[in-house]
């Protein structure tokens, strides 16, 4: 037999955990200064902009 599992507290659990992986994205998205953000999304640009670059023509 498997072990008894409280629903209510594995219910709590996976809210914790959920809760959890949504305080680290906003802690990435909005816990850095402006000047990091804005070199951030500067290079996700210059990025993109090299990978549309060398797309093919046809």
């Amino acid at each position: 037999m498997g072990d008894v599992v409280n629903l209510k507290r594995e219910r709590k659990r996976k809210v914790r955990r959920d809760d959890d992986r949504l305080a680290e994205a906003n802690r990435l998205r909005f816990g850095r200064p402006a000047a990091d953000r804005k070199l951030e999304e500067a290079r996700e640009a210059l990025e993109l902009k090299r990978l549309d670059g060398h797309k093919r023509s046809e």
